[in-house]
């Protein structure tokens, strides 16, 4: 009884519910899933013609549970002996006996963890890592500051964002506040100047927006004495808390291009409701109304009183029953509340200003006056043991695994194929968790603040088989800022490969304004085109027995070729991933740990298909 409890409570605790309320099923989901399970699932893997078929590298058809079969639990030998070997390879890749040692050990910092040193080299994390108790401390403070004043005053909370969101602008940019106040602000008229052609708003926001990605890396250090003498008295005054403002640009960039979007979009249907009611009110004018009767014009449904009605609808939904996240991306705010201060707000609020994760403006602002649900002293205080468990888990491998290190020192020489892998591999999950802890700490922050934002990551890096899935999984509230602005607008999947070219472009030159990363993205979308055919053509199949098996081989694929591009655009670079191409096909040692690895690969596809099916049983399904 007592292992049993402690298995739901595991269960539990690392549930997608815990993560995120928006991954849960509903109640009404949740009891078709499980009664379809009961009625069609099918023995052994084979899947029943009555139950809708998706594939082949996606989600299969509900199915009976495999787990206690003898091929799963031959997949649980093969687990018992693979991973402590990998883990084995990673620590002697980094310890002292290594030959390679001496090339990377002064990237080693003193660590805490058993008189092991640590690798804090990596100067993203680090930033973050060494900046740990400044940021608790700011949340703490802005926190406790704001509701007491929220107490204590009439102050809303989108003012109190203004106010405080200038002041930590100030205090992180220091004189460099004014340089990006003036981009923002730009950015503001651009979307109002030219609302009457919206059109034209938008490839004007979207190219200024972009351009400034590019200004920013050339020109952020600009000194204020080269535009104007008078300004010179600027130039090496208080630099702010974090000098490299530009860096953090990039997610202010995501919040600006939102709000003129929801702006517009806003616009342009107040303009077809003008236009509609205008010509109701034309032909009513040729109707004479009975005597006695109250005529009531339909321009007084236009504009001012449509908004307080508008309004009205809002509260009055609110209370009643708050939207769900679709509902709140076209949220019926009225068109004047779209100005400046809730623009501000919103782009300095501070809880997600670093680093996210983001959240569109009519979603931040129908949070500001209502309070989700998911809101809770308990599901926070969840959230924030998880956010404590994989910081920990991450101070575990820097401080035995020196893969940030290695990569730079490119100290891989001598190493086996099977070395090179994993620190590869491990290369790649260190990137992992150094974007999902900080991003859990703002959505942290955000959730002590009563929003709610999109959980970032929803899947460990180690549990993909799908390109596009990963995609989905991987900064995800990105993800959905991208599905929005970009991907639907230019068509969505009527015209995917465009699309998704356009996608990865823009993904790619967000992060960095380099060669490399746009060569990334480009790559990324020419193999996600073989996933997408395959996926078209073998979905006719779907209902054989071999089916299975098939899909975990085109997962085995898909899985070599994310690792490969991966180890391309963020750890090893061109010349590290030649070098782990030719260890492993160029030698014997190599194609030989290639075939055992691919071999392993396919095990891990199975227990992957096999978690989603028992998340499909009860009635999870988040398509990745």
């Amino acid at each position: 009884m007592v292992l049993e409890a402690l298995t739901d409570g595991l269960q539990r605790f690392f549930s997608f519910g815990v993560l995120d309320h928006r991954l849960e099923p509903s109640s009404r989901d949740r009891r078709r899933q499980m009664l379809l399970s009961k009625i069609y699932a099918t023995p052994r893997g084979r899947v029943s013609s009555k139950v809708s078929k998706q594939g082949p590298f996606g989600d299969l058809a509900i199915q009976s549970p495999l787990w206690k079969t003898w091929e799963f639990k031959f997949y649980y030998l093969a687990f018992v002996i693979v991973v402590p070997l990998t883990i084995k390879s990673v620590m002697d890749a980094s310890s002292e006996e290594n030959p390679n040692y001496s090339l990377y050990e002064p990237l080693l910092s003193r660590g805490w963890i058993f008189g092991r040193k640590v690798d804090n080299s990596d100067l993203q994390y680090s930033f973050f890592r060494d900046n740990l108790p400044l940021l608790l401390g700011v949340m703490v403070l802005h926190t406790s500051i704001k509701r007491i004043t929220l107490k204590l005053t009439k102050i809303s909370k989108v003012y109190f964002d203004f106010i405080f969101g200038i002041a930590f602008v100030v205090a992180a940019f220091g004189v460099n506040c004014f340089k990006y106040f003036a981009e923002i602000l730009i950015t503001f008229s651009i979307g109002s100047a030219f609302k009457f052609n919206p059109r034209l708003a938008i490839l004007l926001s979207w190219t200024f927006g972009i351009s400034l990605l590019f200004f920013n890396q050339k020109y952020s250090r600009y000194s204020y004495g080269s535009i104007s003498s008078i300004l010179s008295c600027l130039d090496g005054q208080f630099q702010g808390l974090i000098p490299r403002w530009d860096v953090f640009f990039n997610f202010t960039l995501l919040k600006i291009l939102s709000y003129n979007m929801d702006f517009l979009e806003k616009w342009q249907e107040k303009q077809s409701a003008d236009i509609n009611n205008s010509s109701i009110a034309l032909k009513s004018l040729g109707k004479v109304s009975p005597p006695g009767s109250r005529s009531e014009s339909p321009m007084s449904n236009a504009s001012g009183s449509a908004t307080g009605s508008s309004l009205e609808l809002h509260k009055t939904r609110s209370n009643q029953h708050p939207l769900e996240e679709k509902e709140r991306l076209v949220a019926p705010h009225p068109l004047h509340d779209y100005n400046l201060l809730h623009y501000i707000a919103y782009v300095t609020y501070t809880p997600l200003f670093i680093a996210g994760p983001t959240i569109t403006f009519n979603d931040y602002l129908y949070q500001t006056r209502v309070t989700l649900p998911s809101i809770s002293l308990r599901n926070t205080t969840v959230y924030a043991i998880r956010f404590a468990f994989c910081f920990l888990t991450m101070e575990v491998i820097v401080h035995f695994a020196y893969v940030v290190a290695i990569t730079q020192r490119k100290a891989w020489y001598g190493d086996s194929p099977f070395q090179i892998f994993m620190i590869g591999l491990f290369g790649l999950t260190v990137v992992w968790l150094k974007l999902l802890i900080p991003w859990r700490l703002f959505r942290l922050w955000a959730l002590m603040d009563c929003t709610d934002t999109p959980e970032n990551m929803i899947r460990c890096v180690y549990n993909n088989y799908s390109c596009l899935a990963f995609w989905r999984a991987w900064h995800r509230s990105f993800n959905k800022w991208v599905v929005r602005y970009i991907y639907i607008p230019l068509g969505g999947s009527q015209n995917r490969i465009l699309t998704s070219l356009a996608v990865f472009s823009f993904v790619a030159i967000w992060h960095d304004i380099k060669l490399r990363l746009l060569l990334w993205g480009w790559l990324i979308v020419l193999l996600l085109l073989p996933e997408m055919f395959a996926t078209k053509y073998m979905n006719r199949y779907s209902d054989r027995s071999w089916y299975r098996h098939l899909c975990a081989a085109g997962g085995v694929v898909n899985i070599w070729v994310m690792v490969i591009a991966n180890l391309f655009g963020f750890c090893m670079g061109t010349e590290g991933t030649k070098d782990f191409l030719k260890e492993i096909f160029g030698t014997v040692a190599g194609l030989r740990f290639f075939l055992l690895a691919s071999g392993f690969l396919f095990i891990m596809v199975q227990i992957m298909f096999e978690q989603r099916e028992h998340e499909k049983r009860k009635g999870i399904n988040i398509r990745c």
